[in-house]
């Protein structure tokens, strides 16, 4: 079974929420960051916090590399910690940490993501190097199951300026294209021998929600009918300012996709605790957390049950 059956299967049983473990130590509260014997001793004792209260709420985990990198060696060793205890739980870790580099260098990258210390369930790749910055990682699938999603359309104002051009290659096909139609084409060409049980190829593509109302939603869906092959990773919720409406049009048939959400999640604790914010402790922070990922889980389900089938084509 590959890591994204599993990822599927998860969405099913526990629904769509990817809890963004983006954990800066800002976020924590005051009392358990004096506490601990450093920011990044904090950082691990409240990621585990979250898990354990998410766990059955939340299809997966991502953790973004750079809030680790910039706390030095024992913010590694956190992150990497951090990926051990969610695995060890028997959830799926996905290490965002967008390689995208080539050769010996991208199958040292893999080796260390998908097999070392840092070892996760996926991983986030850039394919603008070209196919050869992403088939190294592919050997880890027949392997080891693992997975991956590359980025196919952001969620960050700056996609304008490469990701949505409008390309034309004449008789290849891409006339009138956008960019990220193409990456998302060759990308399920490049994974279209690792289909997995549920359908979906073993690696995916990141698509964030980009903007709101019904024209963003009628090209998201238009997204989800060309990729049907690839399950999604979908940033740009919540504090992006994405709504569940727009996340369910990147749906199929009510899966096929796996929605993150970092700061709303990781610091509900803050608007929770009111004025009692210096006296709030990490049993608290989780609780807030939990009520955070439930709500955005309803919320989701209930924009895809209304959306009927589009808000689930695909797959």
């Amino acid at each position: 079974m590959f890591n994204m059956d599993r990822l599927y299967d998860a969405v099913e049983a526990r629904g769509h929420v990817c809890v963004g473990l983006d954990t800066a130590p800002e976020y924590l509260p005051p009392k358990e960051r004096r506490a601990a014997s450093g920011d990044a001793a904090a950082v691990l004792l409240f990621n585990k916090a979250i898990v354990d209260a998410t766990a059955d709420a939340a299809a997966c985990y991502k953790l973004q590399i750079a809030c680790y990198e910039e706390m030095g060696l024992e913010g590694l060793r956190a992150y990497s910690e951090t990926l051990k205890f969610i695995r060890s739980c028997g959830a799926l870790a996905i290490a965002d940490i967008k390689r995208g580099d080539i050769a010996d260098t991208a199958e040292r990258y893999a080796r260390a993501h998908f097999a070392g210390e840092f070892e996760a369930d996926f991983v986030t790749l850039s394919p603008y190097m070209g196919a050869d910055s992403i088939e190294p990682w592919l050997s880890y699938v027949p392997e080891k199951g693992k997975g991956a999603f590359v980025l196919v359309r952001t969620s960050n104002r700056g996609m304008n300026d490469f990701e949505n051009l409008t390309i034309d290659q004449g008789d290849t096909g891409h006339r009138g294209h956008r960019l990220y139609d193409v990456v998302g084409e060759r990308l399920a060409g490049l994974a279209s021998k690792y289909r997995g049980d549920s359908g979906y190829l073993a690696f995916g593509a990141v698509v964030g929600v980009n903007g709101s109302g019904p024209a963003a939603r009628k090209e998201a869906a238009r997204i989800r009918k060309n990729l049907g092959d690839l399950f999604f990773l979908v940033p740009g919720y919540g504090a992006q300012g994405g709504a569940a409406e727009d996340a369910a049009a990147l749906l199929a048939r009510g899966n096929g996709a796996v929605v993150n959400a970092s700061r709303s999640v990781l610091k509900a604790w803050m608007g929770a605790a009111g004025g009692g914010a210096e006296d709030a402790g990490n049993g608290f922070a989780a609780e807030a957390a939990r009520r955070a990922v439930v709500e955005m889980r309803d919320a989701i389900r209930a924009a895809a049950m209304a959306g009927g089938p589009a808000a689930g084509g695909g797959g």
